[in-house]
């Protein structure tokens, strides 16, 4: 099921959130009939599931273990595939000089309030999922929403996953206007596989 890059990809994507056939070949840049061809691989391997709702089919991961293993498998492929390592330190720790934060940094800092963290997933997968507490802003809006970022605090942004660019962006775009901006180290289904708790829908003063 995880020989083809682009399952790899799909079931990585569905972590966030479950999604709709048509999102996740739009997410993908894959043609519908190819993602749904795909999906049927994973669904007979028992690594995903599905749901109807007229006439959209929604898939999403089997269950907790599904994401174990998947982050168990991007794991492996870092220590063992020399490409992987040259990647995550080109595209990566090579264009952001400061250590990301980890769990018990964002943690501790959620609860002092003494930084701003921001989720820059899409907001479908925001409202499927978040860390409580996080404003919503898509790495697109970021620069339309920096009213709202006070430059009082740091700001920490975190996206879908230890090799997601998107809070990479983010911090650099902040960074230019000058924030204090630094990353995330994992996404959130990290977060939730640690066992911390998750909020699922909007928050009240969320930004729009």
């Amino acid at each position: 099921a995880l020989s083809n890059a682009k399952r790899i990809e799909l079931l990585d994507l569905l972590t966030q959130g479950e999604k709709a056939v048509e999102a996740l070949a739009d997410h993908t840049s894959t043609p519908v009939k190819n993602t749904s061809a795909h999906l049927r691989v994973l669904r007979q391997a028992r690594l995903v599931e599905t749901r109807k709702d007229g006439t959209h089919v929604y898939y999403r991961p089997a269950d907790a273990h599904t994401e174990r293993f998947l982050r168990a498998f991007q794991l492996l492929g870092e220590q063992r595939l020399a490409e992987v390592r040259q990647v995550t330190t080109l595209y990566l720790d090579g264009k952001d000089a400061l250590q990301p934060v980890d769990f018990a940094e964002l943690r501790r800092r959620l609860h002092d309030g003494s930084a701003t963290v921001i989720d820059v997933r899409p907001r479908e997968e925001y409202e499927a999922g978040h860390i409580p507490g996080a404003l919503s802003i898509p790495v697109a809006d970021v620069r339309r929403q920096l009213k709202i970022i006070p430059k009082s605090r740091e700001v920490i942004a975190y996206c879908r996953g230890p090799y997601c660019v998107y809070s990479l962006d983010a911090v650099t775009l902040l960074r230019k206007r000058g924030y204090r901006a630094r990353r995330a180290g994992q996404g959130l289904p990290d977060w939730r596989l640690a066992g911390l708790k998750v909020v699922v829908g909007a928050e009240r003063g969320v930004a729009r």
